[in-house]
């Protein structure tokens, strides 16, 4: 007799496992349009900052938005906790190794300051910056009116995985539906990787998701619990969900690829994945501008029980222009992303995100090794 299965794996795959078909037609890069929105906000660059206290500052999301992308200022980090956030940061950076997350569980347990919300809000809108402000579902009901108050664009809600129900004996649980009929401004959650989950949250009313559930850079979530999708595949079903949402409501929630990409490529996949947008954080800490001075830490590290994040050193590599625009010195696909896209739509045939999202993908584990002997051997040495 057949012996019954206790469950059927589906197969899940990454970045380096895929790549994209070109098309049968060809355009000029510098043709395409790759703005994307979040409600009625334009962007004129589809890349989002990532909500941590290396990445984003006020001066950095100043620099970023007016670069055309999406920065957002976290919340619950340093900059709401201290009145000189540079000098904490600083300890981080220079904390040895093993000392540095029992430093960063001492230094987020202060509390925040409602009065510093308010001026780094301000600092940011002044600057005629579009200011997006991340916090976690715990603090949400208190620091969302308070964010919006000040002047806040975007509100961001974000924990390791999101979703529309939560059961809890100790309070009642944070409701999207009310939230998003709260607030009047655009409401942002993540992060989530499944097709129904993020279609439920969809239909809370929120105006973008976040996909990506442990594969950041300074992230070990994957390592301590197990927990995530590859995602390739993430994207692809949460973007599943927003088209069937579409269809079924005319309102358009946009997907936000959060986390694992390193590479010009893999930036790439993610929009012919399904992406409108990508999340750029160990990325962005190579800026000369960025707060993290070289270093990016993970958001769940500072937790009192149990750490799920590590800092890393990524080091300086030029400017943010440098970065996202070039021109690039390097082969390796870490500089002048924005050139990246334009020219993987160029000889994909597509004008816009929609028209990429819509181009092939094919399994292909061999896509980066292929032909590099080579390659591989200088690698090596």
């Amino acid at each position: 007799m057949p012996i019954p299965k206790f469950k059927e794996l589906e197969r899940a795959y990454g970045f380096d496992e895929v790549a994209i078909v070109p098309g049968d037609v060809t355009v000029n890069p510098d043709q395409t349009n790759i703005e994307f929105k979040i409600r009625d906000i334009t962007f004129a660059i589809p890349i989002v900052a990532a909500a941590m206290d290396a990445v984003v500052d006020p001066d950095f999301a100043i620099i970023l938005n007016k670069a055309g992308g999406l920065p957002i200022l976290n919340l619950d980090g340093v900059q709401v906790r201290y009145d000189n956030p540079r000098a904490i940061l600083d300890e981080i950076i220079n904390a040895p190794q093993g000392e540095v997350t029992a430093l960063m569980q001492k230094i987020y347990s202060q509390p925040i300051k409602d009065s510093l919300i308010a001026q780094r809000i301000q600092k940011i809108k002044k600057a005629g910056a579009v200011c997006a402000v991340s916090m976690i579902p715990a603090t949400t009901k208190k620091l969302a009116p308070l964010a919006e108050e000040a002047g806040a664009d975007i509100i961001v809600v974000q924990t390791t995985v999101t979703t529309a129900r939560h059961i809890s004996k100790s309070y009642r649980g944070l409701s999207f539906s009310d939230l998003c009929k709260q607030l009047r401004i655009p409401v942002v959650v993540g992060n989530a990787v499944t097709y129904s989950a993020a279609l439920e949250l969809m239909r809370t009313g929120i105006d973008g998701l976040l996909v990506g559930i442990g594969p950041g850079a300074a992230c070990t979530t994957r390592e301590v619990l197990g927990v995530g999708v590859p995602q390739v595949t993430a994207t692809i079903d949460c973007a599943a969900a927003r088209d069937v949402y579409f269809k079924e409501t005319g309102r358009y929630v946009s997907i936000i690829t959060d986390g694992g990409i390193r590479i010009g490529s893999d930036m790439c996949k993610a929009f012919v994945s399904g992406a409108d947008a990508v999340v750029f954080g160990s990325i962005l800490t190579r800026a000369g501008e960025a707060p993290g001075k070289g270093y990016h830490w993970g958001m769940s590290q500072p937790s009192a029980t149990l750490p799920r994040g590590t800092r890393i050193k990524t080091g300086v590599k030029g400017s943010l222009e440098k970065l996202l625009f070039g021109p690039s010195h390097v082969t390796d696909g870490t500089e002048n992303y924005v050139g990246a896209l334009r020219n993987a739509m160029g000889v994909c045939g597509a004008l816009n995100i929609k028209e990429f999202q819509k181009v092939k993908l094919v399994i292909a584990p061999s896509i980066k090794t292929e032909g590099k002997y080579f390659q591989a051997i200088q690698q090596s040495c």
